[in-house]
């Protein structure tokens, strides 16, 4: 490999950079900057050469142009061959050998301003051309794009004596293009949602890997953990661990179930998940009301569980969670007492985040093979205004409430799928069925007793009367189902038979 006689450096992140050009200096290198570096390097003491003695053109368009120069790019482009290094000779041209550089913060643009003009002015033109010639050439240029890269090139130019092998240039030939591909997607996602109504034609996706998970669903898998380049601060992955073991691919799928569920009350919400459904919901006047009520739901399937809270968990919802075996807690904070007692717990997982925030209007993704189903996330919400009533008995005011509470919970519960609720609490979960009137006979099994006086709320319609006429007779009261079969006046008719209060929500809530 050539020696690295020439390095342009050009970043608009300058954290390490001094020390890092002072290092390249000490090592024999020439080094060629821009702007705003040129001016950082030089005033630090570090011997730069502005760019424009080499191109023979001054910075134009407001700094628009800078290193867009057959000077520059030939220098990078080319081959430590005859043919193109007596090219480079003939033109009066210098190659360069390293190229250090990172991009305009579009990302970080975004999420300080909505100014277009600003906006714009931060989407870099120059410096990912210069990075993906140098990646092109890595045989012949390399190109450092991280800043925590400074003090490992260093070193490994020290070992080479002046170069860098070939496993040290190809690999951050991958990290150069894997930067520029994602600043790109990041400035295409704007576009797109700026300038797109409905779903592209071309999706572009960046995402970041935070960390290798230990297996994945099950143990001969391999699994990491990404996350997406703008992800809103109440996204599960920005959840910060407060204690306990690492989480696994598992937990991670449920503890994302259990917050995006939790987020649909504005009220103290305890959600308890397992396998990805929930297997307790409930809404109190404290938390500690509401986990109580959740627990209740089905506190055997709650073992090893996840927990979700949208409050500040006190020292009374501590000593519940802990008088049994749980894989995660997750709330906005902890009261001192409270902490110190879950933390007692050795392998409890303890997690942080933000839960009363909800972004509105987002995408979802679910892979297929081969390809990628994109949809808007079901972020219905019913309102009173929008319901039919559809039987002859109409629903109490406590009726209706608890309706409105279990169509929250349906739709986060595998299809087909059947809620039973009372008091702000499910005490019956229908899950995953293949047949609707299973479900329908799953929680009312579950739920008992407690059925005398509830509510039942149903992801998909009725097709036929069977579902009503069980759920009359273990004392069901009100039921919301979202109506469209063809079979609805016959359930009607049905409901009116056992003096139920029927509602049809005209929302459907499948989840796969």
């Amino acid at each position: 490999m050539s020696k690295i006689k020439t390095a342009l450096i050009s970043v608009s992140n300058k954290e390490g950079i001094v020390q890092f050009a002072k290092g390249l200096q000490k090592l024999g290198v020439k080094i060629i900057s821009t702007g705003g570096t040129y001016s950082k390097l030089r005033n630090s003491g570090v011997k730069a050469i502005p760019i424009e003695e080499v191109t023979g053109f001054p910075e134009m368009l407001e700094g628009r142009v800078k290193t867009l120069h057959p000077k520059i790019h030939a220098g990078i482009l080319a081959k430590r061959n005859k043919k193109h290094l007596s090219e480079l000779k003939k033109q009066g041209i210098e190659g360069i050998d390293l190229i250090v550089v990172n991009l305009y913060p579009f990302k970080e643009t975004l999420e300080k301003t909505s100014s277009l003009e600003k906006i714009i002015e931060e989407i870099d033109i120059g410096g990912p051309t210069l990075i993906r010639a140098a990646a092109k050439n890595y045989e012949n240029a390399a190109v450092v794009v991280d800043y925590t890269n400074y003090n490992y090139i260093l070193n490994e130019i020290k070992k080479g004596r002046g170069s860098l092998n070939k496993k040290v240039r190809e690999g951050l030939a991958v990290k150069a293009f894997q930067h520029v591909a994602e600043y790109d997607a990041i400035i295409s996602g704007f576009f797109n949602k700026r300038f797109i109504e409905g779903f592209p034609e071309k999706l572009v996706l960046s995402f970041d890997k935070l960390m290798d998970l230990r297996y994945g669903e099950n143990p001969h898998q391999k699994a990491s953990l990404y996350k997406e380049s703008l992800a809103d601060a109440s996204s599960t992955v920005n959840a910060v661990q407060l204690h306990g073991k690492e989480l696994s691919f598992n937990n991670l799928f449920d503890l994302n179930a259990a917050v995006e569920l939790v987020k649909e009350f504005p009220e103290p919400t305890a959600v308890i998940i397992k396998h990805g459904n929930p297997c307790g919901v409930a809404s109190g006047k404290t938390l500690h009301q509401a986990f109580t009520k959740a627990l209740e739901c089905d506190a055997e399937s709650a073992f090893g569980g996840i927990i979700a809270l949208n409050r500040k968990i006190d020292d009374a919802t501590a000593k519940e969670i802990t008088s049994f075996f749980n894989e995660v807690v997750i709330a906005p904070s902890f009261e001192e007492k409270a902490l110190k007692l879950l933390k007692e717990k050795k392998n409890l997982r303890i997690m942080k985040l933000d839960l009363n925030k909800k972004e509105k209007n987002e995408i979802e993704f679910k892979k297929i093979d081969g390809g990628l189903l994109v949809q808007e996330k079901d972020e219905k919400e019913l309102k009173e205004r929008e319901l039919k009533f559809v039987s002859e008995k109409k629903p109490s005011e406590k009726e209706l409430q608890d309706i409105l509470f279990a169509f929250k919970v349906v739709k986060h519960v595998k299809s087909n799928a059947i809620v039973i609720a009372k008091e702000k609490a499910t005490i019956g979960i229908g899950v995953g069925q293949t047949s609707r009137v299973r479900a329908v006979d799953l929680a009312l099994k579950q739920a008992g007793i407690k059925s005398e006086g509830a509510v039942l709320a149903s992801d998909g319609f009725f097709p036929f009367r069977d579902s009503i006429d069980l759920a009359a007779g273990a004392g069901i009261t009100a039921v919301i189902e979202p109506g469209g079969s063809i079979k609805d006046k016959e359930v009607i008719e049905e409901a009116n038979e056992k003096g139920i209060a029927l509602i049809f929500s005209g929302a459907r809530g499948f989840k796969h």
